[in-house]
């Protein structure tokens, strides 16, 4: 194994951990302002004590999330060098205005809330969250800006063998950043949303007294997980047509078609054999891939075999092809996920409306409890599918992935670094997770003291760690 591969498997385990807590980031800090939001407008303090609860579970994770996301930026450093000075005069700017800008906005802010109960009015309490949520966003809308163009580099020019940015508006109106915001984005909301239903569903289950307080938070829940589940299945959609343009490769490693079709059926079970290139066995609905692609039943859609002759025509000798099961199946989970998660939220939200005893139906609460893993399964798909189904290119049609290690790192290095992050990383999982499920087994009391401050142990007992 060289340290090339190594060093993919690094950045690659820690990016997917670092995501675990990312969605769950955005998607609670918006519902937790929404909840404060209506306890502003109502005085009910139900939504009180909902905004303090559901605030807990975010701040643990939010912690985490900042501890492993600082890592990233190390990484290019230190394995990723070559890639470093090769996108840094380009990416640069949207990486340091992503840390400068949105992350001391959130972060300042979200201080400013967690320790301001009772020291701030209402409003101006209202204010500091809502502003957590604009700093929240805009740190992955830079993100974001940054990866849309490893995947579709635009604004930029070749200058003594690295890319330097020319128009950054270009950057910002990159097409692949406008598709893939508001799909991360939904799909961050989604796992919040998820989050509380399921942590709801348990309280529920454990015929709790506070049953008004996790109803309530079930509810709300249930309608924000149904509209941005809605919203990432269809935004995702509309992002995979535009990729067949964009990144024709991925989109027929995706799909597993090897040849061009038209028209062109949709496998929908597949067994790819990489050195054949064929399919072992499929499964396949006539017509429906070409309609997928572009609304039309009888559309071409282009095979891995001959966009590969037009790369080498393109870019020159070598193998184009991206891992093909690892892009089919990635991307077969996240839609089939995706579309149960529609299908429960719209399903519950209906019978939870119509009959008031589902909050007390055993199985229907299960079911909601398990369904806390299904945005992560999508989530963790589709960064797998982007940014593997991606190579072997860091950045698309200008810089190889092989090209992009840093090339004084050793095999030695690589595998001490991996190992120690495997360990901390270990310990960091235990230490969120048991944070996380004792608050979240602990519920709200409706004695607890709603006038004071949002601390608690557990909180600080997390300062003291990190």
């Amino acid at each position: 194994m060289s340290a090339e591969t190594l060093a993919r498997l690094q950045f690659g385990t820690t990016i997917i951990y670092h995501y675990l807590f990312v969605p769950l980031t955005l998607g609670l800090v918006l519902l937790v302002a929404m909840m404060e939001t209506l306890y502003v407008r109502s005085g009910n303090p139900v939504y009180k004590r909902m905004t303090q609860f559901w605030g807990k579970l975010f701040v643990i994770n939010f912690a985490l999330g900042v501890v492993t996301g600082i890592v990233q930026e190390f990484q290019f450093g230190m394995n990723w060098s070559s890639y470093s000075r090769f996108i840094g005069d380009v990416i640069g700017a949207s990486l340091a205005l992503e840390t400068l800008l949105a992350f001391f906005l959130e972060s300042t802010f979200l201080g400013i809330w967690l320790f301001g109960w009772d020291r701030l009015s209402k409003k101006l309490h209202l204010a500091a969250i809502w502003l957590v949520v604009l700093g929240s966003y805009l740190s992955t809308f830079w993100i974001l800006v940054a990866n849309s163009f490893m995947q579709h580099p635009v604004g930029y020019a070749l200058n003594n063998g690295h890319a330097e940015m020319t128009n950054f508006w270009a950057l910002l109106t990159n097409p692949t950043l406008a598709y893939q915001t508001p799909h991360v984005v939904a799909g961050a909301i989604t796992t919040g949303a998820f989050f509380v239903i399921g942590i709801s569903a348990y309280h529920l289950l454990k015929r709790t007294k506070d049953s008004e307080f996790y109803q309530r938070s079930m509810r709300m829940s249930l309608v924000v997980a149904l509209l941005s589940s809605i919203v990432s299945v269809i935004v995702g959609h509309i992002y995979g047509q535009y990729d067949i343009l964009a990144q024709p490769m991925k989109m027929a490693a995706a799909e597993a078609i090897w040849n061009t079709q038209q028209p062109a059926a949709l496998a929908l079970v597949a067994i790819p054999d990489q050195m054949l290139h064929t399919n072992i066995f499929s499964i396949s609905v006539p017509y429906l891939l070409s309609f997928l692609s572009d609304w039309s039943f009888t559309s071409r859609v282009d095979g891995i075999n001959q966009i590969q002759a037009a790369y080498v025509h393109l870019y020159g000798p070598g193998n184009y092809i991206p891992d093909v099961t690892v892009a089919f199946y990635s991307f077969r989970t996240m839609l089939s996920v995706g579309a149960l998660m529609v299908l429960i939220a719209g399903a519950a939200l209906f019978l939870f409306l119509k009959r008031r005893d589902m909050f007390n139906n055993r199985w229907v609460l299960r079911g909601l409890v398990a369904s806390i893993a299904l945005p992560y399964v999508a989530n963790t798909c589709g960064w797998l599918l982007g940014e593997m189904g991606r190579q072997p290119w860091a950045v698309f049609g200008l810089l190889k992935t092989v090209n992009a290690v840093s090339p004084s790192v050793t095999f030695t290095e690589v595998i001490a670094t991996l190992t120690a992050f495997f360990v901390t990383y270990g310990i960091l999982a235990v230490i969120d997770g048991y944070l996380l499920c004792k608050v979240a087994a602990k519920g709200s009391s409706v004695e607890e003291e709603t006038e004071g401050t949002v601390e608690t142990q557990e909180e600080r007992q997390l300062v003291a760690v990190f």
